[in-house]
């Protein structure tokens, strides 16, 4: 088969070698003649799984020891809601900070549940989209906590630097940068984020959550599925879980731990955005419109002189295998998403073609 890569920005690529890991252990998962979607999730095996993926991935992203970790469903939309079901507390109020589309969508649900302020960090400067100053310490007692988006998939704005929030209980969106770069569990009380960029397949949700949290809310209140405490008890398996991407989670942690961990992802993902970033600097045919302090390392979005040599790139692209270049409809142009599956070699075959194509066309 040709070579293609796959720049969707989720459900994303995954590493061929746990692809084929998968598809090994398809028909006859530890010896027993059927696949991990045909065992109970309640079986001495799966649960040995669950057990385990949690062990790797508290490793991997260096969770302290009073974090629970839970694998839920509904994804991050899901969890739009589940925030402030559980968090609002006697406050009844909370901070969402407006960076872009997902976390405009996040305040927009959490106004179902009770009062929301909204603060809108994103500026422009010198036709640059860039994030303002991230420093609420003053204000955020006053929330019961201040949710944000460290990385917008849709206009490719990153937020690097972790919001100051003094002694409130911070939230974060980290669907597309889960996983991405070293962070401080510890500065955060909640981190959620969908699986399908870098965490595995879609279906399965990650919720990190600060067990001083899980007292906060009165367990009649809320609907169990969503209600942290009781899936804490429950093992986040108060219901049937999504099987086969929680099983996918724990191949994906174990392969990214035998890569060298979070400092090698890191490293990894910093070298395909500034290769990709260094050449959209020098060109005179694509530009982006995001300040470099704020320019995403897993969304990198870019646009062609007119909107109709846009449709042509990403015809042509495709087919030399460059998939999945189309922006999103919110912003046009492209965007290619580079997340932590995305090897050296897609970035640099995006960039030959680049170059050509604006040779060609310019």
């Amino acid at each position: 088969m040709r070579n293609v890569f796959n720049f969707s920005a989720g459900p994303a690529a995954l590493p061929k070698e746990v692809l084929e890991k998968a598809q090994q252990e398809l028909l006859n998962w530890q010896n027993l003649q059927v696949s991990v979607m045909e065992v109970s999730h309640r079986s001495a095996a799966f649960m040995q799984m669950v057990a385990q993926a949690e062990l790797d991935l508290r490793q991997l992203y260096h969770i302290p020891d009073n974090y629970k970790i839970l694998f839920l469903q509904g994804g991050a939309r899901g969890q739009f809601a589940a925030v402030p079901m559980n968090l609002l507390g006697a406050k009844k109020k909370a901070l969402y900070l407006n960076s872009g589309h997902w976390s405009k969508l996040a305040a927009k649900e959490a106004r179902l549940f009770g009062e929301v302020d909204e603060i809108n960090i994103l500026e422009k400067k010198a036709e640059k989209w860039g994030v303002k100053n991230v420093d609420f310490s003053a204000i955020a007692n006053d929330y019961a906590y201040v949710h944000y988006c460290p990385n917008e998939t849709i206009s490719g704005v990153e937020i690097f630097e972790i919001p100051k929030v003094g002694n409130a209980v911070l939230v974060a969106d980290m669907s597309s940068c889960i996983l991405s770069r070293q962070i401080d569990i510890s500065k955060f009380g909640v981190i959620y984020a969908g699986a399908q960029k870098n965490l595995g397949a879609s279906g399965i949700t990650l919720v990190i959550i600060r067990e001083d949290l899980l007292t906060q809310t009165e367990k009649n209140q809320i609907p169990s599925i969503w209600n942290y405490a009781e899936q804490t008890q429950q093992n986040s398996m108060i219901n049937t879980p999504p099987t086969f991407a929680w099983y996918l989670c724990r191949l994906l942690f174990k392969y990214w731990l035998a890569q060298g961990g979070l400092p090698a992802i890191e490293k990894h993902n910093q070298e395909k955005a500034s290769q990709l970033y260094a050449y959209l600097d020098q060109s005179d045919f694509y530009y982006n419109v995001v300040a470099i302090e704020n320019r995403s390392e897993m969304n990198v979005t870019f646009h062609s002189p007119h909107p109709t040599l846009d449709i042509l790139f990403i015809q042509e692209a495709e087919r030399q295998g460059l998939l999945a270049l189309k922006g999103h409809k919110v912003n046009g142009g492209m965007r290619a998403s580079i997340y932590n599956a995305m090897p050296l070699a897609g970035v640099e075959a995006l960039v030959a073609f680049m170059h050509k194509f604006a040779h060609q066309y310019r």
